[in-house]
């Protein structure tokens, strides 16, 4: 039996190797110890991550300009209200600082060659005009652009100009130029920024470029689109102002989005007082939308209003559903606080039609109630809790390398083996193998690198590098001389914390000789900020005020390593 399975089997046997060393197995097996992930969401960096860690070179490619996915926008999480990017963003910053991740935004994957351990990916990176080595991420650039336009980020909500960075923590944390909007790659007329930035980093001679990458194994992460709510025509969603999605929701109630966290319509910029969520909006639904369940939006609709009502106290929020899917962890226990703790009513229903009354803008929600009456309801702003769909780009990428996809476009995978795709040597992970919500992507996610890290056993370590930190400073025998950095974070500190009044009374307590407040202290710029004012001031001490340490001390801790401090 043993001597049929090593017949079978794509590599010889440690067994056949008995003098060799692991390392100089794989060589002699062709096994290539580096790993592509392709998508930059909370998957793919918790892949990478996970990857990195265990001894394995990553390459992790993304189509946007930075890492990050759909959870950057999210304001909270459910069940814990936990801050979304405060999860997030040292995630963010540890794989944009890793030695062994190369992080390739502005990619795609057009082809695959090869076998299980040793592939040739190709990988087209576009331009984006700026170079990464030399932006210093100043602004300067994004100040005096002419071309405002809609900002994606917040969801139409806001403008950015046509050179920018999405949002404030975002890694790279490098500014980009979006082609379709910039004056001088349309008309051939423009080049403020090229005038006003020192650094020299803005670049219009750049060209495609195609990489050629030999990997080990593949893990396929390129996330979901959210279904298009304009197709559910009897919602009335972009015809009617006052009719958003769920996720333009999460930025409308989001610190950094467009409104500071402050809750409005966006017809007249006005405090709704009462607000409807309608759901399965695009799921379970032939006609419009998709059969199947997508998993999430009853729990996103029940945190939605949660954090609404923590907003504005007196909202008055109704939830309208065919049934509540409240099946994780404390997911039930969420539910029964929304409805018993803070009031939101939850009404059995799946409605029919939504009308804008033309003088206040309101809306008008028909619907049969449990009696199997046909009642009207009048509402403020409506909420349309959207399913979740497989990206245009993935069913791209299943061309590209040659999978199969099953009856609704997602990956198919063996209900024994859900991280397995139809071709040895790639796996999936997240949205792409069917709908879920963050903490089943990110359990996925580190199952998929622990199979392509078995895979590449043998190759382990062959090709990354050892971070090598300076000399610690000996500090003992110095008078302190410390360092407050204080977090802002938004509304999740800024709103129950006077951080002006903390700095101000930080830099009268002895021996602190430099303090200040960050918006985010946990972004990329702020690090190495941090990094640089250590070695300006002086400092051999280092207060950091900001979220939980169970979170975000190593970030910091590592962070002043680099600086030379004890990480202690």
């Amino acid at each position: 039996l043993f001597q049929q399975i090593k017949a079978h089997s794509p590599f010889r046997t440690l067994k056949d190797d008995c003098c060799m060393t692991e390392q100089e197995a794989a060589r002699e097996r062709t096994i290539v110890g580096s790993v592509l992930v392709a998508g930059g969401g909370v998957g793919g960096v918790q892949a990478s991550l996970d990857l990195a860690d265990a001894g394995y070179f990553v390459y992790l490619v993304e189509r946007s300009p930075v890492i990050g996915g759909a959870m950057a926008q999210l304001d909270k999480t459910f069940p814990t209200n936990d801050c979304s990017m405060c999860i997030l963003s040292p995630k963010l910053v540890e794989c944009g600082r890793h030695l062994n991740i190369e992080i390739i935004p502005h990619s795609q994957i057009t082809g695959i060659s090869g076998e299980p351990g040793n592939f040739t990916v190709s990988v087209l990176r576009k331009p984006s005009y700026v170079d990464p080595a030399k932006c210093v991420a100043c602004g300067a650039c994004a100040e005096k652009c002419p071309s405002k336009v809609s900002d994606e980020f917040n969801e139409g909500f806001s403008q950015r100009r046509a050179i920018s960075i999405p949002y404030p923590q975002a890694v790279p944390h490098v500014y980009h130029i979006d082609p379709r909007y910039c004056r001088y790659l349309i008309k051939g007329k423009c080049q403020l920024c090229v005038k006003v930035c020192k650094a020299g980093a803005i670049n219009f001679d750049m060209k495609d470029e195609v990489r050629e990458l030999s990997v080990g194994a593949v893990i396929l992460s390129p996330g979901f689109d959210e279904y298009d709510a304009a197709r559910k025509y009897p919602f009335g969603y972009g015809r009617y102002e006052n009719v958003v999605t769920s996720i333009q929701f999460e930025r409308l109630l989001s610190a950094s989005g467009p409104y500071e966290g402050h809750v409005r319509r966006p017809s007249d910029k006005a405090e709704p007082k009462r607000v409807a969520f309608i759901q399965c909006v695009g799921s379970r639904d032939l006609q419009y939308g998709n059969g199947y369940c997508s998993g999430v939006c009853c729990m996103y609709a029940v945190k939605e209003s949660i954090i609404a009502k923590e907003h504005a106290s007196e909202m008055d929020i109704t939830i309208f559903y065919m049934d509540i899917r409240a099946y994780g962890k404390g997911f039930d226990a969420y539910y029964t606080e929304a409805r018993d703790k803070h009031g939101i009513r939850f009404v059995p229903s799946n409605v029919s039609s939504v009308k804008e009354l033309p003088d206040t803008r309101n809306l008008l929600i028909k619907y049969v109630s449990e009696e199997g009456r046909i009642q009207e309801e009048e509402f403020e702003l409506v909420v349309l809790s959207v399913g979740l769909e497989p990206s245009r780009s993935s069913r791209e990428l299943a061309a590209a390398l040659g999978i199969e996809l099953n009856q609704h476009q997602f990956c198919s995978s063996g209900m024994l083996s859900p991280l397995n795709t139809s071709k040895p040597g790639i796996f999936v992970t997240g949205l792409f193998q069917g709908p879920k919500d963050i903490p089943e992507t990110v359990a996925q996610s580190s199952g998929a690198a622990g199979l392509a890290a078995a895979l590449l056993s043998p190759a382990r370590k062959m090709l990354v590098q050892e971070k090598k930190l300076p000399a610690e400073l000996d500090v003992s025998q110095q008078t302190p001389r410390i360092g407050v950095f204080v977090c802002h974070c938004g509304i999740n500190i800024g709103s129950v914390v006077d951080v002006k009044s903390v700095v101000a009374l930080a830099r009268e307590l002895p021996n602190v000789v430099y303090a200040e407040e960050n918006l985010y202290s946990c972004s990329q710029d702020t690090q190495e900020k941090i990094k640089a004012l250590i070695a300006e001031h002086k400092l051999n001490r280092v207060v950091v005020a900001s979220c939980s340490p169970r979170t975000h001390e190593p970030l910091f801790q590592e962070t002043i390593q680099e600086a030379g401090l004890n990480r202690y």
